[in-house]
């Protein structure tokens, strides 16, 4: 079980690696896209936003549907929430860090005050 969740997550975070592929997801969180759609601000074939379609649908972000020759996509956000969750863990570590140094920084300037 561990196992699987661990390659789900590996997965998005490589799909999530590339810059095209985020702008991608960007688009798709405004709606329903064509891969034609998706792929002219990059100026790419459709062969290759076909393969980045299919690196975000292998990591379960995108879900593609075809409609005649016309295939459409569109973003699935279960895998960003657990993406997210997982970022939450280091985001209370650091967080708690952050805020150990900023009470030490206080007594610190503190202590200098008191020496004057």
């Amino acid at each position: 079980m561990v196992e699987q969740q661990t390659a789900k997550l590996d997965a998005v975070f490589h799909a999530l690696s590339d810059p095209t592929r985020r702008a991608i997801l960007q688009r798709l969180a405004q709606g329903e896209r064509s891969i034609g759609e998706l792929a002219s601000p990059f100026h790419m074939t459709f062969a290759g936003a076909s393969k980045h379609i299919k690196t975000l649908e292998k990591a379960g972000l995108v879900r593609r549907r075809v409609d005649g020759r016309t295939h459409l996509c569109r973003l699935e956000p279960k895998r960003l929430a657990e993406a997210y969750d997982w970022l939450g863990h280091y985001e209370r570590f650091w967080t708690l860090r952050l805020d150990d140094l900023e009470h030490e920084l206080r007594k610190d300037t503190a202590r200098k005050r008191s020496k004057r």
